[in-house]
């Protein structure tokens, strides 16, 4: 248990250095007229919204491999989108988290994996857990 809540807040907290530092924005979660504003062609709009619907489905593994399936290398619209998404994830209670066979680890993971794309090493900062791989 003690676990788990120092990894759910290790998550909160690369979640506001990406938001703030990274991206220059206050709030980590997107709302959908937010998520309509962001981008200049649509398509991470279409996938920010794609994958808010796929978490109240709980297809959250579905989710993840789409999300890195259209995220491009340095892509500012890409991290935000990663960040949204594995800062809903961590909202989300353990049993439902373990419902859908996915964990905070794995959300910690995700967030590493997506900023490592845009360049970014969290593991200086943010020590994985046991567990967590280092990226």
């Amino acid at each position: 248990m003690f676990q788990e809540d120092w990894v759910m807040r290790q998550i909160e907290s690369i979640v506001d250095f990406l938001t703030v530092a990274i991206l220059g924005k206050k709030s980590a979660r997107m709302e959908n007229h937010d998520i309509q504003k962001e981008s200049g062609d649509g398509s991470m709009d279409r996938l920010s919204l794609q994958l808010v619907r796929m978490i109240r489905e709980k297809r959250l593994h579905e989710a993840e491999n789409l999300l890195f399936d259209q995220m491009k290398p340095r892509d500012e619209q890409s991290l935000a989108a990663a960040v949204d998404f594995y800062s809903r994830l961590n909202l989300l209670d353990d049993k439902t988290l373990e419902s859908c066979h996915f964990s905070r680890a794995e959300i910690s993971d995700g967030l590493r994996r997506a900023s490592g794309m845009f360049g970014i090493s969290l593991g200086v900062l943010f020590p994985p857990a046991q567990g967590e791989k280092d990226g």
